[in-house]
């Protein structure tokens, strides 16, 4: 109702006051906006055919009524209408065209089975990982441990065994959807679609390896459905791809997501809660043992034509010295295995193990490379210093 004042032309005197009743309508209902891409993310989820079961599930997901998202639907290309109460997900013609055009790089045919090493030697989860990715089947992984313990090469080297393919994308905070499902790319004048590592995957059946994955922002979130094993809808050309047999992801990181506390993971992030929840399994990596690690060396240095046994026992002895005191809390770093093999590359280099080691160990503040070099005197008695030439 409306409440007005006298107008000029009333037939009442001026200062008498009148009301005038004015009959409206009703407001209308409320509706939640949404675009046409969150429209076709939400009917995509369950693969190319759309249902009139799903269009309900959409109007109530959007808070609209079903003849709204039937309208909708009916106008946009990527929807083809089959039956009465059915669309299919597709393209309109031109898209296809753009999707099926000249590729970003020249047709050649790659191979993504990793190269074997002949320096690896098999410890902590290979098995397992390599019996995941041996089983055939979509089972996401995620693989947690300190820096240089062996998570990425492990991957790598159980499909190199397994001669299956393997793509890996490192990951870092600024990685987003175009980084990984893909995008438009320029390439002689013309816009081409160019499909992003998690696309060539999806469509090889290939090991999809999300490396550092701690790192991410949460536009990782896009990958949501692909971690479900349903494939994913390439909305910016109206095309599904479902995941060739074989397809799995893996993922490794130096936290459990969580971000790091004691801030020794600088830039690892808290990821999703329901990013984490897709993945079915964890695996810890730990360091390998002293004898392990031996082996490890004495691999890369007679691979690299400089064996020397002993200072290989002596590196693997210091370095799980160094681990137990870390683990309890005495230190604040630690000597990795992938620092081990720096060590003795540096060793073939200039034939000196004391030289070697410091330049490996110049990373580290000065009280803890000082009591790195005298930890390492104590157990290579062969060493000489530069305490012992003053002697």
């Amino acid at each position: 109702m409306t409440v007005g004042e006298v107008s000029t032309t009333s037939p009442f005197p001026k200062t008498i006051p009148y009301t005038i009743f004015i009959q409206t309508k009703d407001p209308m209902p409320f509706q939640s906006k949404f675009t046409n891409d969150d429209l076709i993310n939400f009917l995509s989820k369950d693969g190319e055919t759309v249902t009139s079961d799903q269009v309900k599930g959409a109007a109530e997901h959007f808070g609209v009524k079903v003849q709204s998202v039937t309208k909708r639907i009916n106008k946009l290309p990527q929807f083809q209408k089959v039956t009465r109460g059915t669309w299919n997900l597709s393209v309109a013609e031109k898209l296809e065209r753009v999707y099926e055009g000249l590729p970003a790089t020249p047709a050649v045919e790659e191979n993504f089975v990793p190269d074997k090493d002949p320096n690896y030697v098999p410890f902590g989860n290979f098995s397992d990982v390599k019996r995941i990715i041996n089983s055939g089947m979509f089972y996401p992984t995620f693989v947690t441990g300190l820096s240089g313990n062996g998570k990425t090469l492990s991957v790598e080297q159980a499909c190199a065994q397994l001669g299956r393919e393997l793509i890996r994308v490192n990951i870092t905070i600024e990685t987003d959807e175009d980084d990984l499902i893909g995008g438009f790319r320029l390439v002689n004048g013309a816009t081409v679609w160019h499909d992003g590592p998690v696309i060539q995957a999806l469509n090889r059946g290939a090991i999809l390896l999300l490396d550092e994955v701690d790192l991410a922002s949460n536009k990782i979130l896009c990958l949501q459905s692909i971690l479900e094993g349903k494939g994913v809808f390439l909305k910016k050309v109206g095309k599904f791809v479902k995941p060739a047999s074989g397809f799995n992801i893996i993922a490794t990181a130096n936290t459990k997501g969580k971000g790091s506390d004691d801030g020794r993971f600088i830039g690892t992030n808290v990821l999703n809660e329901a990013f984490l929840e897709r993945f079915a399994l964890t695996f810890e990596q730990e360091y390998p043992t002293p004898k392990t690690e031996q082996r490890i060396l004495e691999k890369v240095s007679g691979n690299l034509g400089v064996l020397d046994e002993k200072f290989c026992e002596n590196l693997a002895n210091w370095a799980d010295i160094i681990r137990r005191t870390y683990n309890d809390g005495g230190i604040d770093e630690v000597i990795s295995t992938r620092r081990l093999v720096h060590i003795i590359r540096a060793f073939v280099i200039w034939n000196d193990r004391l030289k070697a080691i410091k330049v490996c160990v110049n990373r580290f503040d000065d009280e803890t490379k000082q009591s790195f070099l005298e930890l390492y005197d104590k157990i290579d008695a062969d060493i000489v210093t530069e305490e012992s030439n003053d002697q």
